[in-house]
């Protein structure tokens, strides 16, 4: 602990805990967003590996409040739900995966990134895509499919998942949740990942946790606003940070 706050000026240490409260806060709000202003907001000041290390136990501990804030019966009602839209996903996560050596890096954030931006300008634009609510298993395994497909040629599947949600018009208790418990998923899968390869480690660890405090203070407050909002105000905003994630995995591809 000493020998990492020692390794950066206390003004650095104070810039990470303002990025996290934000990142909790539009999380909070939005239901998604936290990885990427994270990642984007730590790695101005310190190591990509750091950043990456840092953005893990907040993520995880965040999304598990997200999805279970109404509680597991409601959580597990999520999952019952969209349970077609969440294997469908996972296996087209799976067999998408494989692309990854084809596709270049950048082309892969750009594959993801235009349509997104267009999808959300569209939306905000007042010509917004919509999908009836009395979809069938077949339109849900399709819109599984995309976001799998997304998400395992970018390990991005949150802007496409996010989009699918707003266009299906899910009321937004639903949609904060299954994005939880997608994202739960996801984040348990990170943290794994990243002890495995040793970016989360004895020397990195302190960081991840420390950080979990101001994400979690900034979700609170975003839960509370998130609370007071109407439908199409929840949608707006929605939209709106669509918008900037989709600008920002274009700004990476290129």
């Amino acid at each position: 602990m000493d020998a990492l706050l020692a390794s950066h000026p206390l003004w650095i240490w104070g810039f990470a805990f303002l990025v996290a409260l934000v990142a909790g806060l539009i999380k909070g709000i939005v239901g998604f967003a936290m990885p990427m202003i994270l990642i984007s907001g730590l790695s101005s000041v310190m190591s990509p590996e750091l950043a990456l290390a840092g953005l893990i136990l907040p993520t995880l501990a965040t999304n598990a409040w997200q999805a279970l804030r109404h509680g597991v019966a409601a959580a597990w009602g999520a999952v019952k739900r969209y349970k077609v839209f969440l294997w469908t996903g996972l296996v087209v996560m799976l067999l998408s995966a494989q692309l990854v050596r084809v596709l270049s890096p950048g082309g892969m954030l750009l594959l993801i990134g235009v349509p997104i931006v267009i999808y959300a300008a569209l939306g905000l634009a007042g010509k917004p895509l919509r999908l009836p609510k009395g979809h069938g298993r077949k339109t849900e395994a399709m819109i599984g499919s995309v976001a799998g497909f997304f998400g395992g040629i970018s390990g991005v599947w949150g802007p496409a998942t996010v989009a699918m949600l707003t266009a299906q018009e899910t009321e937004k208790r639903d949609h904060v949740r299954i994005q939880g418990v997608i994202y739960t998923l996801g984040a348990v899968a990170l943290l794994g990942a990243h002890i495995s390869s040793g970016v989360l480690r004895l020397q990195t660890l302190p960081l991840s946790i420390m950080l979990v405090i101001p994400s979690m203070a900034g979700m609170l407050l975003g839960l509370q606003i998130h609370d007071r909002l109407d439908q199409v105000t929840f949608r707006r905003l929605t939209l709106f940070v669509l918008l900037i994630a989709g600008l920002n995995l274009i700004r990476r591809g290129l």
